[in-house]
């Protein structure tokens, strides 16, 4: 049984042409396809579409009316899938959600929001900046960053970089305090803590071999990684801190790294969206853009040279 949209395709073809023939030839079916599809819509309508005879088919004065409103609505009908059918400017339109950690969205995922808002400008970007995994869909989020690890399986995670860490100083600091020969130095030397927003508690230090280290004194303790970053090249205290905010200090001779033959094993730089549906060229277009920019050492500092 055809469904109604059919049938209304088939009566506008058919009262373009007066001809059932024909109408079948246009539209790839047989005759009787179309002579069925006519009765069933004067069946629903309850008047006659055509007027019939030995010699010929007339569209009756109802039928004209319908034809006119049934080109109407498969105009609009076509239109709404044409839209969506590939990315032109009508579908990157509209609102994508992102989240990331602080220091992440700030260096590298603003700046190529900009980027695409320059490129783009009737999409609008929610940037929400979050050191806590969000779950993107209480959140409503469209795609999110994270470092570390992702087991959630609602979620569709791509990996992106590897992120050593490092244990770094101001030469100066080391000059005054002497470099840490292994890890417990650390606990009689000035160093930084990274406190977690989530629970209150700061951040251990990790080393090879799955050691950890909460440094028993921390001299400077904050909850933003950023202003981490400021104290320990400020000299305040030894830090462990991500390959994306020191390697370019490092690189400049601002910042030495110590216990480098300890260093524990990369992190993963993930993005992720949620495992849910068509996903909108919008969300596509911004997803492979983050991609290709977050994977890129020459953007996203991730290993030393």
């Amino acid at each position: 049984m055809l469904n109604r949209m059919e049938m209304l395709r088939i009566f506008a073809v058919a009262a373009e042409t007066s001809n059932f023939r024909e109408a079948a030839g246009r539209l790839g079916i047989s005759p009787q396809s179309v002579t069925r599809a006519i009765k069933e819509l004067e069946a629903l309508f309850g008047e006659p579409l055509f007027h019939r005879s030995t010699r010929q088919v007339q569209i009756s004065a109802f039928g004209e009316q319908l034809a006119s409103q049934a080109r109407q609505t498969l105009n609009s009908f076509d239109q709404l899938f044409q839209r969506h059918a590939q990315p032109h400017a009508t579908e990157l339109t509209g609102r994508v959600r992102i989240t990331a950690p602080h220091a992440v969205g700030r260096r590298f995922v603003l700046p190529l929001l900009g980027e695409l808002m320059a490129e783009y400008p009737q999409i609008e970007f929610d940037l929400r900046l979050s050191d806590l995994m969000t779950d993107a869909v209480d959140a409503q989020i469209d795609m999110g960053v994270r470092i570390g690890f992702i087991r959630d399986r609602s979620y569709i995670a791509r990996a992106l970089a590897r992120i050593p860490l490092f244990t770094v100083a101001t030469p100066a600091l080391l000059a005054k305090t002497g470099s840490p020969s292994s890890i417990e130095d650390l606990h009689n030397l000035p160093t930084s803590a990274l406190v977690d927003r989530g629970s209150g508690r700061p951040w251990p230090w990790y080393f090879d071999n799955g050691r950890h280290l909460q440094p028993a004194n921390p001299s400077f303790t904050t909850d933003d990684q950023e202003t981490e970053l400021d104290a320990v090249l400020a000299g305040l205290a030894i830090g462990q801190l991500p390959s994306y905010l020191v390697l370019p200090a490092i690189r400049s001779g601002k910042l030495c790294t110590v216990l480098d033959e300890q260093r524990p094993p990369p992190w993963e730089l993930f993005l992720y969206r949620p495992q849910r549906g068509p996903v909108p060229a919008r969300i596509r277009l911004v997803y492979d853009r983050l991609a290709e920019c977050l994977g890129d050492p020459a953007r996203v500092p991730s290993g030393v040279e």
